[in-house]
């Protein structure tokens, strides 16, 4: 009930924010969008969300996908520019490379919005439209706190860490906030990494990728659980849990003798969300990608019209040469007992979409 009471107040405050900056007129002119890739599900449903919310505004948008490619994503920026854009919103492949382009686009006076992944080492970036990022690892870890009854003094439990890509400044406050739940029971004793790979340099996956993730799985496995169970597997997003679980599943997991560990996740992507209604993966965090790119659209059109957006941090995200101000919406755990009320009564998804 209190997830569901956070969600729709946030999806009130948005709606708030966007009504408040009234709605521009056709001529508002273009809006570039650069998202990384469209080979994961919530970058195409946020850029469809984004394109659809600017059009609402008044404006075109020209969206683009980088593919992971760092010089694809710089070409298509500077195209946005060359077309005289009126903003950049960007959710960056590498957050810490775009800083002559960006250079660019401040001679030009094209405001920039940091989409998602905070845009590092350049002054010129506005603004930033995200999720609570620190809160997505507490409410990962907090559920594995709650599945193994660590706060009942149960355990010990063996734990595995995953963490995203080190080029994404969101993966390291996805793993703090995790860590500041489990560190106190790595501490004491009560969960007990085998592998002894606990600090973040060692457990980060470039480019969030899947297949990356199974192949450490699989080595962790042979070379610290054999004749021992794994408890549980702390996964920073869904592509990643979907390869732990497949090198889980080689391993013999996944059978009443063997049960599957606890494996997190985030963003509810339709392919892991199957796997909490069977049981596979146990937990998701869900980011209602309708919010954030409301957020950032109220945000973008208060910035072309010359006036302040509003924004609820300004403490939080320091890029390496200022600390850009954010809007943070709130981040929902998921999993067997709620995923119906959170993604399918909100209209997030069809009961088709997930297979029920």
């Amino acid at each position: 009930m209190v997830r569901s009471i956070i969600s729709a107040l946030a999806m009130v405050v948005v709606l708030s924010l966007t009504g408040c900056g009234g709605h521009a007129d056709s001529s508002s002119g273009l809006v570039g969008i650069a998202l990384p890739t469209s080979s994961s599900d919530r970058w195409v449903v946020e850029g469809k969300s984004m394109v659809a919310e600017f059009k609402r505004l008044g404006y075109d948008s020209d969206l683009q996908y980088g593919e992971n490619d760092i010089e694809a994503q710089i070409a298509q920026i500077e195209k946005m520019i060359d077309q005289d854009a009126k903003l950049l919103v960007i959710g960056s492949i590498d957050g810490s490379k775009l800083t002559e382009v960006l250079a660019k686009a401040a001679q030009r006076k094209i405001p920039v919005i940091a989409y998602d992944r905070l845009i590092r080492d350049t002054p010129n970036v506005d603004y930033y439209a995200t999720f609570d990022n620190y809160m997505v690892g507490v409410l990962q870890a907090s559920f594995i706190e709650s599945r193994l009854g660590l706060q009942a003094g149960k355990g010990p439990f063996t734990i595995e860490l995953f963490a995203g890509s080190p080029d994404d400044n969101n993966a390291y406050f996805f793993f703090d906030g995790a860590m500041a739940i489990l560190r106190p029971y790595l501490e004491s004793g009560r969960l007990v990494v085998r592998s002894g790979e606990t600090a973040v340099k060692r457990v980060t996956t470039m480019r969030w990728d899947g297949e990356i993730a199974k192949t450490r799985m699989t080595g962790l496995l042979a070379a610290h659980y054999r004749g021992t169970r794994l408890d549980a597997v702390l996964s920073p997003y869904d592509g990643i849990s979907r390869g732990i679980i497949s090198a889980l599943q080689f391993a013999g997991y996944g059978t009443p003798a063997r049960r599957l560990p606890i494996v997190t996740g985030q963003d509810a992507e339709p392919a892991s969300v199957k796997q909490i209604i069977s049981g596979t993966q146990a937990e998701t965090v869900f980011k209602d990608t309708r919010l954030l790119a409301q957020a950032a659209a109220s945000m973008g059109d208060s910035m072309i019209r010359g006036q302040k957006p509003t924004i609820n941090d300004t403490l939080s995200y320091d890029n390496g040469t200022k600390i850009v101000p954010a809007y943070l919406l709130a981040p929902v755990s998921v999993d067997q007992s709620n995923y119906r009320q959170i993604l399918v009564d909100s209209g997030y998804y069809s009961a088709g979409d997930l297979g029920i």
